[in-house]
């Protein structure tokens, strides 16, 4: 898998991309992630990318030349036809269930927003789609781009075990069931009897509850639409 970034801050990315999952997919080649500065497809010796916006008011808006011809650039030389996306408030909330349906791309090019946004002819004539990770106002696009990258890749086969993302919280609409470890008893706070049992199959229905109550009550309306989504089937709960 391929992921371009676009960003007038490539430095921002330089060390949590050599960390932890993203650092390690890098290291057994899984994915190859590029840098693009935005500045680098700009004619002027200035180097400027945004302008004030027509009609006026407040800040500065990207210009779309440079966006175009860096996007253009990296489409030129691709093996595949890169899917396009846009950081931005204005996006679809981004999900684990649009994770898994980025994981099915071969190429990505993530432009990261900045300023007051972009040229709207960026939206009507470069992107494939919108992507926001909440209803809140960051001072660009970059953590979230990170954000974006890190669900994805550590998706990636050979990364994780399937079993470990199997049972992550929102892989079946609920949360996690609570974990614990070593030592079994800390400030008086006990470890339930039933994981140290050796009962798998115990264990394992202990869990499936614990992510339903989890669910219910930390994120009613995650528990809702599973609810909706299984009918009451209790041979799914």
């Amino acid at each position: 898998m391929r992921i371009d970034i676009v960003t007038i801050f490539p430095g921002m990315f330089d060390g949590p991309f050599r960390e932890s999952m993203i650092g390690r997919a890098l290291e057994k080649s899984l994915v190859d992630i590029r840098l693009f500065d935005l500045r680098d497809f700009t004619e002027d010796k200035h180097k400027q990318v945004d302008d004030t916006p027509y009609g006026g008011g407040k800040g500065m808006v990207f210009k779309p030349e440079p966006l175009f011809k860096a996007v253009e650039n990296i489409k030129a030389e691709s093996r595949s036809s890169p899917q396009v996306i846009l950081m931005s408030p204005q996006g679809g909330v981004f999900s684990q269930q649009k994770a898994k349906e980025l994981l099915r791309q071969a190429h990505l090019v993530i432009i990261c927003g900045h300023y007051e946004g972009v040229d709207e002819r960026v939206r009507s004539g470069l992107i494939d789609e919108e992507l926001s990770i909440g209803d809140y106002v960051l001072t660009g696009g970059e953590i979230p781009a990170m954000v974006v990258t890190d669900a994805v890749v550590r998706l990636l086969p050979g990364l994780l075990s399937r079993e470990a993302v199997n049972e992550e919280s929102f892989e079946e609409g609920l949360l996690e069931y609570p974990q614990y470890t070593r030592p079994s008893e800390f400030r008086g706070m006990k470890v339930p009897e039933i994981l140290l049992s050796g009962d798998h199959g115990r264990i394992k229905e202990w869990r499936r509850q614990k992510a339903l109550e989890n669910t219910s009550q930390k994120r009613p309306d995650l528990y809702r639409q599973f609810m909706e989504t299984t009918n009451n089937d209790s041979s799914k709960l």
